[in-house]
């Protein structure tokens, strides 16, 4: 298994990093490396993949215990001995193979060889658009996974024959095997070399699986994304990945969903964020204006002197919380757009809009002056 990089550095903040620096980093590598905007980068999916795994484990309080306690073995049960402290084999040695070598066999990995085992997980990726994520969507992807051969429906025996029990092993999958050490002659346990470990000898094997019983095929399935997904999370299809072995349960399929961005809505958990445009004239006057939302424009009333960068909420526009019923919020930040090229007329008219107004009506202006006059006394 390739090393992995430490969170913290994929991230690139420190180990006591809040929740915000860490979402705020998370957010600009994710737009830096997202597939659609770096296609032409070979290495912008890896990266991507690599800043959301950092992400799903540092922004979730449990997970990031975990990996600050045991590291990626913490939080990934397929890296170095399973998730958190898993026993002497996170120590390089299972305890089942020590007793073995004393009591012949007792718990070794290779009963556990022979018996029943889960079938791996298989991946698949979605690209889905902001409204589809904000909303809910069914989609269907295309992955491949092993299954058992439908022409011996899984025994690797061919013309309906059965497999024999192994005469080395005699049906346990396992052989005793003798060393003599500085200790006196020891004992261990090995997998049976002559049917490796399965127990059985299949003297005339199936064609098209060539006796292993699985073969790999293409599927599609159709999986249900629900609303208020956010980019870089999974979707588990239950029972969809490979079959298991001697009749244990098949894995899963993990698909990894990626949100395209929205040309007008920035989101942050579930609230939206987006720029208003406003003309001189509404901002000073009050107005009602139009704001964008997921579910159509609609209009909104800004009172009289609104001030550039002055921000207003929409309740319960945002994006509804994963598996509830909860809404986030929409905030829109009103920019004052100054008119330019104006005509001569528009211009006088301006300047004795301003010569009216005088002083009273700039607050702001007179106070920052004062503040400045006062400053260099």
């Amino acid at each position: 298994m390739a090393e992995k990089r430490d969170y913290y550095e994929v991230l690139g903040v420190n180990k006591n990093a809040g929740e915000e620096e860490i979402k705020k980093a998370y957010r600009r590598l994710a737009k830096q490396y997202h597939p659609d905007m770096n296609k032409d980068s070979p290495d912008a999916e890896e990266k991507f993949k690599e800043v959301n795994e950092a992400y799903s484990v540092l922004s979730d309080s449990d997970k990031r215990a975990k990996y600050d306690a045991y590291g990626h073995a913490g939080v990934d049960p397929s890296y170095g001995g399973g998730a958190g402290f898993g026993g002497f084999s996170d120590f390089g040695f299972d305890v089942g193979d020590v007793f073995s070598s004393f009591f012949g066999g007792f718990g070794s990995q290779s009963a556990r060889r022979s018996g029943p085992r889960r079938g791996e997980d298989v991946s698949a990726r979605v690209a889905i658009s902001f409204e589809e994520a904000a909303f809910g969507v069914k989609k269907e992807v295309s992955f491949n996974r092993i299954e058992n051969c439908e022409t011996c429906h899984g025994a690797g025996t061919a013309d309906g024959s059965a497999p024999t029990t192994c005469g080395k092993c005699h049906g346990t999958g396992q052989v005793r095997v003798q060393q003599r050490t500085v200790l006196g002659v020891m004992q261990t346990v090995a997998p049976c070399d002559a049917c490796n470990g399965t127990g059985k000898i299949i003297k005339n094997p199936c064609k098209t699986c060539s006796g292993s019983g699985r073969v790999r095929r293409a599927r599609k399935f159709e999986v249900s994304i629900p609303a208020g997904i956010d980019d870089g999370q999974r979707v588990v299809g239950r029972g969809q990945g490979n079959v298991g072995v001697q009749g244990g349960p098949s894995g899963d399929l993990i698909v990894l969903v990626s949100v395209r961005p929205h040309a007008v809505f920035d989101r942050e958990g579930v609230n939206l964020y987006c720029e208003v445009p406003v003309t001189f004239a509404e901002a000073c006057l009050g107005a009602s204006i139009r704001v964008p939302t997921l579910e159509g424009e609609t209009e909104f009333k800004i009172p009289e002197g609104t001030q550039t960068g002055t921000l207003f909420t929409l309740k319960n526009k945002g994006i509804v919380r994963v598996n509830t019923k909860n809404r986030g919020d929409l905030y829109f930040r009103v920019i004052v757009e100054i008119p330019r090229n104006l005509s001569a007329a528009q211009k006088e008219l301006l300047s004795r809009f301003a010569d009216s107004c005088g002083e009273k009506n700039h607050s702001k202006k007179k106070n920052f002056a004062a503040k400045v006059k006062a400053a260099f006394k």
